[in-house]
């Protein structure tokens, strides 16, 4: 919250345009911040630094960079593969000036259901990311592979037990699946 207000962002997925387009409509409609879809980024005639700037001339700050797909509970060779994609994609946050990354439940064919192999991995990305000044928020797609839902969601979470990892909570995920809302009044911010 900014003073007594809530800080507003929209995800730059969700308006159509350029990407300076999305800006300068999210800029022009009230909003603080915005979620930084990757291929926004990746079609954008700008470097990262470039974009960072675009926003902080249009008082937006960058929220939320996404997505970071196909990561958790996955064999050692690929787990070794996964970490060096976040080392760059944590690259790409630090010239954004962004300080928090979406990791999307794996939709991958390789991926283990293995909810113990998922927190252990997850709370290694977290590590790594700390120790960037990055947080980790975790979102089950409603299609995802073995994670689809918020509250399994949150339970590899928890069990991560780790200060930079996070939940994240789309509505379109959350109620497109037959599991209720009520617990997710019970999750405390952190």
């Amino acid at each position: 919250m900014t003073g007594s207000r809530l800080r507003r962002s929209i995800a730059t997925v969700c308006v159509s345009g350029t990407l300076d387009d999305k800006l300068a409509a999210a800029a022009s409609a009230g909003f603080d911040g915005i979620e930084l879809f990757e291929n926004d980024l990746v079609v954008a005639p700008w470097s990262p630094g470039e974009v960072r700037a675009r926003c902080a001339d249009l008082g937006l700050s960058i929220d939320l960079y996404q997505p970071f797909r196909d990561f958790e509970a996955v064999e050692p060779r690929l787990l070794t593969a996964n970490l060096a994609r976040a080392e760059r994609k944590f690259d790409v946050l630090a010239e954004l000036g962004a300080d928090t990354v979406l990791v999307c439940s794996s939709v991958a064919p390789a991926a283990i259901d293995d909810d113990e192999l998922a927190a252990e991995q997850l709370a290694l990305l977290a590590d790594r990311a700390r120790a960037r000044g990055i947080r980790i928020a975790y979102e089950a797609l409603a299609w995802g592979r073995h994670v689809s839902t918020w509250d399994h969601s949150w339970r590899i979470v928890r069990r991560a037990d780790h200060p930079a990892l996070g939940l994240c909570l789309d509505s379109f995920h959350v109620l497109s699946r037959e599991v209720g809302t009520d617990g997710i009044a019970e999750i405390t911010p952190g």
